[in-house]
């Protein structure tokens, strides 16, 4: 991996994670004030979903960066990296359920059918990330394999 991909996805990752904190430190307090006047229990639910999502934003950026770490060291291709894969998917399909928690939250209210859709299309969206997540980690073995055969040979 070249060193101009290295520094400029660890410069979108970090930018991502600043942006995500940011948002969890100073715009979901915003929003539980904004809602004041909302059901207690949509307030809490709703506020809670959004930071566990960012949460699971910042796992994922978290476990990339140690994939790139690994990559730039030439360490990616061993077992060590499927624990990262594997977090990053299942902080995916976190997302994806949160999203579509969130999408069911909003169907009893005022928010017109349309954007609910949208929001549930997200959630499938993010679940079919998390699916091609799993199609790379097959990737990812199968060329843990044939690293470990050519190995062999030499």
């Amino acid at each position: 991996m070249s060193r101009t991909t290295i520094v400029t996805l660890r410069a979108a990752i970090a930018l991502s994670l600043s942006g995500s904190l940011a948002i969890q430190v100073l715009i979901l307090p915003a929003v539980w004030r904004d809602l004041s006047g909302a059901a207690p229990a949509w307030r809490i639910t709703s506020v809670a979903i959004v930071g566990l999502w960012l949460a699971c934003l910042q796992v994922v950026a978290i476990c990339i960066w140690r994939l790139v770490s690994m990559a730039a060291d030439d360490a990616v291709f061993s077992v060590g990296a499927f624990r990262f894969v594997n977090v990053v998917i299942a902080a995916i399909s976190v997302a994806a359920i949160l999203t579509a928690g969130f999408a069911t939250l909003l169907v009893p209210g005022e928010v017109a059918p349309g954007v609910v859709g949208i929001i549930y299309g997200a959630a499938l969206a993010t679940g079919g990330v998390a699916l091609v997540v799993v199609v790379m980690k097959s990737l990812l073995r199968k060329a843990i394999e044939m690293r470990s055969e050519l190995d062999e040979v030499v």
